[in-house]
């Protein structure tokens, strides 16, 4: 009598501030096999270890979580989400040779055997900043950014892309999380007389500062990175990003965002958040199905074959795909200029950076 086929077990290392949602992952994943249907033969047993990795825990639960994923014998991982925590697994991959897949935000958590879809980019997201504030002849930009990795990667980046484009930095502030008066900060902007204001890192400062900045009727535009996708899951971040320009991963002019809404029964309401899980959980399904053994060494190479398909994420004309050495996901255009107004979230227009007149 034969046996049946024997599930190919999947792990992901949880290591989000709050946990996974259940029931976003379970859409997520029917989605995602759905895409493969009549080319992977096998069920997929997806095996979840739940770690407090950093900024917020420590290097030691992840490696430990991680290490118990691969005892288990699960043929490749998903996660981490966290960039501190994708530099942690990035090594660790290589060295139990176990083809990774994390959804953080920077680059330097890819490696030979860990492959990175970009939740934003630390590397990326100043440039895309930069460029918005150059097409729009905002020169004179007063930087804020908070005094920690994250904050500090940003502010690197985004001074490197000013010097390119010649644009000039009137005031650089660096703000410590936890700090209460922001009074000197919010001084310095204002004698630096700039014409756009911008935030880089994790939120943790920008409430306050930014209603400092709405008290004093600052009339210049004001953008921030990807730290303004927390307004989707908190209201009252909606209320502190109020008016500000911030780097989205989603655009509603995306045919392929609007089929998988059409699909999944949401609406644009719901937020970046299904838009990559999806495209995380398909690029693994993807890369099971192109793999051509079923072993951590065939599964690497599934996600190498996996070139540049249309992708949910971004405006029209991105792309996911990775490659021989290529170990980035997305292609062209994966981040969106978006503003939040009275709680929600639309896309930005050209009128939003207009030069003051």
């Amino acid at each position: 009598m034969r046996q049946a086929t024997a599930a190919a077990r999947v792990g992901i290392l949880d290591d989000t501030p709050d946990g996974s949602n259940p029931k976003l992952l379970e859409r997520v994943t029917a989605l995602a096999l759905e895409d493969i249907e009549g080319r992977f033969g096998r069920p997929i047993e997806w095996v979840t270890e739940r770690v407090d990795g950093p900024p917020y825990g420590t290097a030691k639960s992840l490696e430990d979580g991680y290490a118990n994923l691969v005892d288990t014998g699960v043929l490749a991982i998903l996660g981490p989400a966290m960039g501190d925590g994708a530099t942690v697994a990035a090594p660790l991959a290589d060295r139990a040779q176990m083809p990774t897949v994390n959804y953080a935000g920077t680059e330097r958590g890819r490696s030979d055997w860990m492959f990175h879809l970009q939740v934003g980019s630390h590397e990326d997201e100043p440039l895309w900043l930069a460029r918005h504030l150059d097409n729009a002849g905002r020169r004179r930009v007063a930087m804020i950014f908070e005094r920690a990795a994250i904050g500090a990667r940003y502010g690197r980046f985004f001074e490197e892309a000013c010097e390119i484009l010649g644009l000039d930095i009137v005031a650089r502030l660096g703000v410590i999380p936890g700090t209460e008066d922001f009074s000197s900060v919010l001084e310095s902007v204002d004698r630096s007389q700039p014409d756009a204001i911008v935030y880089l890192g994790l939120g943790l400062c920008h409430g306050p500062i930014a209603e400092g900045l709405r008290q004093a009727g600052v009339g210049v535009p004001c953008l921030t990175n990807t730290c303004g996708l927390f307004g989707w899951a908190d209201p009252s971040a909606a209320r502190g990003f109020d008016g500000w320009l911030y780097l989205d991963m989603i655009s509603e002019r995306n045919p392929h965002y609007l089929r998988l809404l059409e699909r999944s029964g949401a609406t644009t309401e719901s937020g970046p958040g299904i838009a990559y899980q999806y495209e995380l959980y398909h690029l693994m399904v993807e890369a099971l199905a192109r793999a051509p053994e079923l072993t951590r060494a065939g599964v690497r190479e599934g996600f190498e074959r996996i070139k540049p398909i249309p992708s949910v994420l971004g405006e029209p004309g991105t792309y996911a795909g990775f490659g021989h050495f290529e170990r980035g996901a997305l292609k062209g255009p994966y981040l969106v200029l978006r503003r939040w107004t009275d709680g929600r979230s639309v896309e930005a227009t050209s009128e939003d950076l207009a030069p003051l007149r």
